[in-house]
């Protein structure tokens, strides 16, 4: 018979590997050679055999202690030869494959909660922004008013014949034993032993709720607002789970947003940009005059503080930025093209195509 593997090497970790590190390699390993995900190959079973022997060891700070001092004689008589700590082993199966591997009393009680619900919100850019107060149709089962939501006509439960109240059944699978929530009961260890006529025992019926949300200033697309209690109603009485209102926001003529600043672009004439001028710019809170200075050239950002986002649960608000296109003039009648060549000449400037000269400075450029 082959001896024994080092357990540390089996979970491939050094030898000061914490607990977590301990659980995240056996959980690696497990997920990998389960005999469930592996049927009818003996060499992973082996293997799985080997990493839950090892980590049933390790896990347990004595046994490890003993393990380390004296090696596999040290645990050998206390669960470290095919032994298996229960807590530790379900726990961890538990959160690798669900209900297959024991925790189903638990998670049954966490059943009762009912399920969260998701409504998706289409806001206009300025409620977003400002906040709003909306009224939402929900279609969603609510509480069965006759058995107050037991499901039953004598507002009573059974234990369930099943499991016997436990929430699960427990069975032996290969060389260990393993639990399941149970199927009669969905693990809560009660069933209906005489449904109620309104719902038929499901303990709730079909509705559309109207509710009122406020929606807070500053949300943006993807942003959710929870609703306490406002999902559906738990099974059997239980809790009810919450809605979570999912914000949307349309897309705006004039402005987009980059987290909180505000950003647009507002066109201005050929002499606004020569000579300055004093505009009125489109905001959030309405038009505001904005100061042009002379020779302002195309692609100019100015900044408007404060005519941006308001912050989430805060009094700031982010800025404004306005970016200003210069318009070329366009089908000009003969006293303005005159006029501007006059301008021309007094500036010295080549009225030819400017893209001749252009292209003669990078020519020299490339030329050098």
């Amino acid at each position: 018979m082959a001896s024994k593997r080092d357990y540390y090497e089996v979970l491939a970790v050094e030898r000061n590997a914490d607990a977590d590190a301990l659980k995240k390699a056996f959980r690696k390993q497990a997920m990998q050679y389960h005999p469930d995900r592996n049927p009818g190959d003996k060499e992973a079973e082996d293997k799985f055999k080997e990493s839950s022997e090892a980590y049933e060891v390790l896990s347990d700070p004595d046994r490890r202690a003993r393990y380390d001092r004296f090696g596999h004689q040290g645990v050998e008589g206390f669960g470290g030869s095919g032994g298996f700590n229960n807590i530790n082993i379900n726990d961890i199966f538990g959160e690798i494959f669900g209900d297959m591997f024991g925790g189903g009393r638990g998670r049954g009680r966490a059943r009762n909660r009912g399920a969260d619900l998701r409504y998706n919100l289409e806001l206009t850019f300025e409620e977003a922004a400002f906040g709003s107060e909306v009224t939402v149709k929900i279609p969603r089962p609510k509480r069965c008013e006759a058995c107050e939501g037991t499901g039953s006509k004598s507002k009573q439960q059974r234990q369930c014949p099943t499991c016997g109240g436990a929430g699960e059944v427990r069975f032996t699978q290969g060389f260990f034993a393993v639990a399941r929530t149970c199927s009669q009961c969905g693990g809560t260890g009660q069933v209906v032993a005489d449904p109620c006529k309104d719902c038929k025992g499901a303990g709730k019926t079909e509705s559309v709720s109207e509710l009122s949300v406020k929606i807070p200033p500053g949300v943006d697309t993807g942003t959710r607002v929870r609703l306490a209690g406002e999902g559906e109603p738990g099974e059997q009485g239980g809790p009810a789970g919450d809605l979570y209102v999912v914000v949307h926001v349309k897309e705006h003529p004039l402005f987009h947003r980059e987290e909180y600043e505000v950003f647009c672009e507002v066109p201005i004439s050929f002499v606004q940009a020569t000579l300055g001028a004093q505009l009125e710019v489109p905001t959030l809170d309405g038009m505001v005059k904005m100061k042009i200075p002379e020779g302002t050239q195309s692609g100019k950002i100015f900044r408007l503080k404060g005519k941006g986002i308001p912050h989430l649960q805060s009094t700031s608000r982010g800025d404004q930025h306005v970016r200003v296109v210069v318009e070329t003039p366009q089908n000009l009648n003969h006293k303005q093209r005159d006029l501007l060549a006059q301008f021309a000449e007094a500036s010295g400037e080549n009225v030819n195509p400017q893209s001749k000269s252009f292209f003669d400075k990078v020519k020299d450029l490339l030329n050098k």
